[in-house]
């Protein structure tokens, strides 16, 4: 296929449902890419991604991480985040609530997280179907995340649905509006929650957010609720989005399966392997701070530049036979959680319940199977996932 007869959207149908056979066809054709479309340049072999994600100065955040249509700035739908931010704040910012996310306290966290696994398997049938995310995927992460910020868990189901439906909204449409309204819902609820902390501190990430201080200042309020949605939804929706994948591509790979069943030491290598082969984040954007010229192309200074993960990480180049999933792979390049001064800040968090989550999963369920043809993928084009997969 020539470059002129070449399309992507990352919110085209055809791409959400599978992006591998395009990533392949911009890899080899047209590794710099324009899409008119989706209104931005897209990167998608693993070393011009890998080179961009170590280059924050020429490859900005600040003016935000999603494509948008010309004219949109993120920064004015939405309030600060770590996550939209360069350097120096950005660096004041992640030392500060890196202190939540120490391996200690991570592994602390293995327990807790090992009797949710339980309690969530408990309530699901032995033989009937289930839907792996609302049964299973979905609850465990939330929960998680939400003890951690101290919010009771009685709510977690509205954080749920505010969440899926804020990643959901469809920006390179312009459509925002349910977004937008999630987004003011639960900015809403944690303007009370902060106030509540200020007035009665406990031990929690949302009291050590407001007592916190950088350089002598404590946060504003849009960086305290900036935090806190941002962490709500990258603390579980990378790790909802991760554990319904991997259950569809273990259904797929009925010996890997077995073989992890069997033995358990074998589940931490393949997490990294199940991160690189359908990547819960399949890519983010940048905007371009100079003029960068790559493989014959000029990206001009203001241009946005899609960074796609997913195809970085099925490039041949740096995986060889990259389209085959292998739980004995060594894919220490993967970039499924980014790299450089971004790199996800709860990877840790996110191995440590992949890992107890599919531990546990394949004791009880050796054998298993998805129904795609009933499954409901997220219709977000920088998340790839289910909003629902029955199991059986």
């Amino acid at each position: 296929m020539s470059t002129r007869q070449l399309t992507y959207s990352p919110f085209d149908a055809e791409v959400i449902a599978d992006p591998y056979p395009v990533y392949r066809q911009l890899r080899e054709g047209a590794p710099v890419f324009w899409s008119s479309r989706a209104g931005t340049w897209v990167l998608s072999r693993h070393v011009d991604v890998s080179a961009a994600l170590g280059d924050p100065a020429t490859y900005s955040s600040a003016s935000g991480i999603f494509p948008t249509p010309p004219g949109v700035d993120m920064t004015e739908l939405f309030l600060p985040m770590l996550i939209m931010s360069d350097p120096p704040r950005h660096t004041q910012l992640r030392q500060l609530v890196s202190k939540a996310f120490t391996p200690r306290r991570i592994a602390g966290l293995g327990a807790q997280i090992q009797t949710l696994v339980d309690d969530l398997l408990d309530e699901t049938p032995e033989t009937d179907a289930w839907d792996f995310v609302s049964g299973f995927a979905g609850p465990l992460p939330a929960i998680v995340i939400a003890d951690m910020l101290g919010v009771p868990r009685e709510d977690r189901d509205r954080f749920r649905a505010w969440s899926t439906t804020l990643i959901q909204s469809n920006p390179a449409r312009g459509e925002f509006g349910a977004g937008l309204d999630a987004a003011a819902a639960l900015y809403n609820y944690f303007a009370a929650f902060l106030a509540e902390r200020r007035a009665h501190p406990q031990d929690d990430l949302m009291t050590a957010l407001v007592q916190a201080e950088v350089e002598g200042e404590h946060l504003s309020e849009d960086e305290l609720l900036g935090f806190c949605l941002l962490l709500l939804i990258a603390g579980h929706e990378t790790t909802t989005n991760l554990l319904a994948n991997s259950a569809v591509i273990l259904a797929h790979h009925p010996e890997s399966r077995r073989e992890l069943a069997d033995d358990p030491n074998l589940v931490p290598a393949a997490v990294e392997e199940l991160l690189r082969y359908d990547s819960p984040v399949q890519g983010l954007s940048r905007t371009l701070t100079r003029q960068v010229d790559l493989h014959g192309k000029t990206m001009a200074t203001g241009d946005t530049v899609l960074l796609l993960f997913g195809s970085a990480n099925r490039d041949d180049q740096a995986f060889p036979d990259a389209d085959r999933f292998d739980i004995h792979r060594a894919p220490e390049r993967q970039v499924a959680l980014g790299r450089g001064i971004h790199f996800c800040l709860g990877a840790s968090l996110a191995r440590l319940e992949a890992r107890i989550a599919l531990q546990a999963l394949l004791t009880r369920h050796r054998d298993f199977d998805v129904d795609l043809d009933a499954a409901i993928r997220l219709h977000s084009g920088p998340i790839r996932g289910f909003a629902s997969l029955p199991i059986q």
